[in-house]
């Protein structure tokens, strides 16, 4: 397989392969081409086994890492608007919400999820039928999982005795090893029994090989009782829970897969888990050694014909409608039609082709024409895709009897359909494109309306228009070869700026707050070539303020950070002259130090914070030099750019500022996302920022328009509490007590002991003295760690970097970063 990037055809689907000489596995040097290369090379024996099964998905997009090092993972359900058109999906109802599934029905799909880096697909015991609702589970699983202590032996040994119980029973299982731990058993099932009935039987068999084989076998899962024993997890029959399906790659140090195996093999001493290149020779060899769980995939109980109804309500000796004896398949096309039909009441049939038939709705006014106009839409039977082109008379006394002719025919674009509850669409027609929504609302439709009795809907014409935009945006001129803000006539507006006189920023500035991000991950950037990717600088947030010739620096919760870092005064002489005598100028940036090799240092930059005296202040400039990163503009000239978008205000920013050290404008990275994370991950930077390329700028805001892509997890926490330590910090403070604001009080997030020098412990305790208090700040502390604990009024922030937020809302192995002098309590977040 070629290692750059390239574009190919899977049966018939067009795939765009990018980064293949990424390496995934570094252990073994593995990339993302020798992960294609594996998934095509066992698509055939593996899509059997994943067909029409809601996909979740585990991604790596950075490789899974090293032990030392692992990798970040995301763990996906649900579709983003970047998943190709012709992926098949599934909307599933949970308790709560609704998620979009893919299908893994096609080796293109499967390609697909191994160009995302889609490493481990997980799967249920169950599939979806034509219609997308859920049927009953057609295979038991049981997961043998090794306490420590145990391994691979033990697990083949309880796989043995679980096979004997399961042959009594009629079942055979077929053995995988899971690429991770232990062992999967599948066996097929007919069909007839529930997830909760397939649960309650494998609960059962668990329970009696505990019984018999106590010193081996425990059916509890918590842990600790799984020493030295063999847990049988009978819970993944479950209709809510998953297994890594048979032929998946596993996240591991190196490339495991769930393989397939031979009872003959379980009983080998030498039993151990396989890796791509020998699954692949296997298959070759051997083919798929599930093969008998396939008996249990065929659709014996095919769903209820879709157009039963249909038939049910017309003669076709009597009627020139369409009646079709049976459902064609579905396909890929997405077409329409709108009927307007002189029956009993004219009204109009909107008809979408979906799954092989024609979803239908009675719209009595028609579609409408207005966004601020809804119209009453009622679901009808599903029509035959022979619908699409019918023109005529339905004979009197015939169900819908009079004049049918097309309104409007085309093809539909499909943003949204959740089955029974939303649809979104852009029908493009012979009247236009037109973007509309049939929501259901839950009452009924009125009597004598085509389909009485049936849950009303309505359609709406969604909004059309442009993004808006401020009544008068401001344009760019050129002047002495730069380009500025001018000919709006306005003043600062939606950024709240103004011209004022005197030194530092004026009134209407010194207010602004910067725009803020929220935290996500891949998942969350749909339609990636609608964002732009920024590298993420770890510093101290700052808005520079230039007005009158004179620059003020302030934090993101107000502080003055001028005096503190003087060597940034010269970005006042580095704006554009033209703009800056115009009146304020407000730009946004990081202000960051260095280390030896030219990377953001969190560490070093926090000699610099907190100084006042200007002695030490003079001293720290030549020690630890600081630089400001400009990466957008509030204000030019006193002219509003948060209105403008965001390319227009990078076109600006570049124009406005000359970049010269310690002023840097750094370009947005021009490349997709992985090549971003890529990037930043190999200039040890601290993630990426993604932006959309149309949003604005929400002075004071936090927005999901600027997502932060971390490849270090950091948090912002408010220090409640200290605990004593033990041994040398036996008379100082051992750790932090750290929360997040919740309600009126602090949610706590744990304790924090590491990352000191003992230097900074001992100066500690002199800062935290002046803050102590009687009472505890946190809401929910464990009386464990309340102990002996000193508390302290909530006033003081710092960071801290994690691995990840447990069950119980904790931080797991948290690290100190460093104050954060700049954040106000009030303003933190859980990330």
């Amino acid at each position: 397989m070629a290692t750059s990037d390239t574009r190919v055809t899977i049966e018939g689907r067009t795939l765009k392969l990018t980064s293949l000489d990424r390496v995934i596995y570094p252990e073994t040097g593995t990339t993302k081409a020798d992960v294609l290369a594996y998934y095509a090379a066992v698509a055939e024996a593996m899509l059997p086994h994943v067909r029409h099964r809601p996909a979740t998905r585990k991604r790596w997009v950075d490789g899974v890492g090293t032990l030392e090092k692992p990798g970040q993972v995301f763990f996906q359900k649900n579709l983003d608007a970047s998943t190709p058109e012709w992926v098949e999906r599934v909307e599933i109802q949970h308790s709560d919400h609704v998620n979009t599934y893919p299908l893994v029905n096609e080796a293109a799909t499967l390609a697909w999820l191994a160009q995302i880096s889609s490493l481990e697909i997980h799967v249920p015991q169950w599939r979806v039928g034509r219609a997308g609702k859920p049927k009953r589970p057609d295979r038991l699983v049981l997961d043998l999982d090794p306490g420590p202590g145990v391994g691979l032996p033990e697990c083949a040994e309880v796989a043995r005795l679980a096979r004997s119980i399961l042959k009594d029973i009629g079942l055979d299982p077929l053995p995988v090893t899971s690429g991770s731990k232990g062992i999967h058993l599948y066996s097929a099932l007919d069909g007839t029994q529930t997830s909760d009935q397939i649960s309650a039987v494998a609960h059962e068999l668990a329970r009696a090989l505990e019984a018999d084989h106590p010193d081996l076998v425990v059916s509890d899962m918590k842990k600790s009782k799984r020493e030295g024993r063999v847990l049988v997890d009978w819970s993944q029959n479950s209709g809510a829970k998953t297994t890594v399906a048979p032929y998946s790659l596993r996240g591991r140090s190196r490339p495991m897969v769930a393989a397939p195996r031979t009872w003959r093999e379980l009983d080998s001493p030498t039993l151990a888990h396989l890796d791509h290149q020998e699954v692949v020779r296997r298959v070759a060899k051997r083919g798929d050694l599930l093969v008998p769980l396939e008996a249990a995939y065929t659709d014996d109980d095919e769903e209820d014909d879709r157009l039963a109804t249909y038939r049910s309500m017309r003669d076709a000796r009597r009627t020139p409608e369409p009646v079709p004896e049976s459902v064609p398949p579905p396909s890929d096309e997405r077409r329409f039609v709108i009927q307007e039909h002189h029956a009993r009441r004219l009204h109009y049939d909107v008809r979408l082709e979906r799954d092989g038939v024609l979803v239908s709705w009675a719209v009595p006014k028609g579609p409408p024409d207005d966004p601020a106009v809804n119209r009453l839409a009622v679901p009808t039977e599903d029509h035959p895709i022979e619908y699409l082109d019918f023109e005529g008379t339905i004979p009197a006394g015939e169900y819908g009897a009079g004049d049918m002719t097309i309104w409007d025919a085309g093809t539909y674009e499909l943003e949204k359909w959740r089955d029974g509850e939303e649809v979104i669409a852009t029908l493009h027609g012979r009247r236009g494109s037109h973007r509309y929504a049939l929501i259901r609302t839950g009452e009924r439709a009125p009597a004598g309306v085509a389909g009485p009795g049936r849950a009303q809907w309505i359609m709406h014409l969604m909004d059309e228009g442009p993004a808006r935009r401020p009544a008068a945006e401001p344009r760019l001129e050129r002047r002495s070869g730069r380009r500025v803000l001018g000919g709006s006539g306005r003043g600062a507006g939606a950024a709240g700026g103004g011209a004022g006189g005197g030194s530092g920023p004026s009134s209407s500035t010194a207010s602004l707050a910067p725009m803020l991000a929220t935290a996500g991950s891949v998942a969350d950037i749909a339609e990636p070539e609608q964002w732009a990717f920024e590298m993420k600088w770890d510093g101290i947030r700052a808005l520079a303020h230039l007005d009158c010739g004179s620059l003020a620096l302030r934090s993101r919760n107000g502080i003055d950070l001028t005096p503190a870092y003087p060597e940034l005064a010269v970005l006042a002489d580095l704006i554009d002259e033209s703009v800056r005598d115009a009146g304020p100028v407000v730009l946004d940036g990081e202000i960051v130090a260095l280390d030896e090799s030219g990377r953001p240092d969190f560490g070093l930059l926090q000699r610099r914070m907190g100084l006042t005296k200007p002695r030490e202040i003079a001293a720290m400039v030549s020690a630890v030099p600081v630089r400001v990163m400009l990466f957008d503009v509030l204000l030019a000239g006193g002219e509003d750019a948060a209105g403008l978008d965001y390319a227009a205000r990078r076109e600006l920013l570049a124009a406005l500022v000359t970049d010269q050290s310690p002023v840097h404008v750094p370009p947005a990275f021009d490349g997709d996302l992985d090549d971003a994370l890529t990037t930043s991950r190999e200039l040890d930077l601290e993630g990426v920022m993604a932006k959309r390329r149309d949003s604005l700028y929400r002075a004071g805001r936090r927005s999901s328009a600027w997502i932060k892509l971390k490849h270090v997890r950091a948090q912002s926490v408010v220090v409640g509490g200290w605990r004593p330590g033990s041994g040398r910090r036996a008379d100082g403070i051992g750790s932090l007590l750290v929360g997040v604001p919740q309600g009126r009080g602090l949610a706590y997030a744990g304790k924090v002991g590491s990352g000191f020098s003992e230097r900074e412990l001992d100066r500690l305790r002199d800062r935290l003295r002046a803050l102590e208090t009687s009472r505890s700040p946190f809401t929910d502390i464990p009386s464990v760690d309340a102990r002996d604990a000193v508390w302290l009024r909530p006033e003081l922030v710092g960071e801290v970097a994690f691995t990840e937020w447990t069950g119980t809302g904790r931080l797991r192995h948290p690290v100190w970063r460093g104050w954060r002098d700049d954040v106000d309590p009030a303003a933190i977040e859980r990330e």
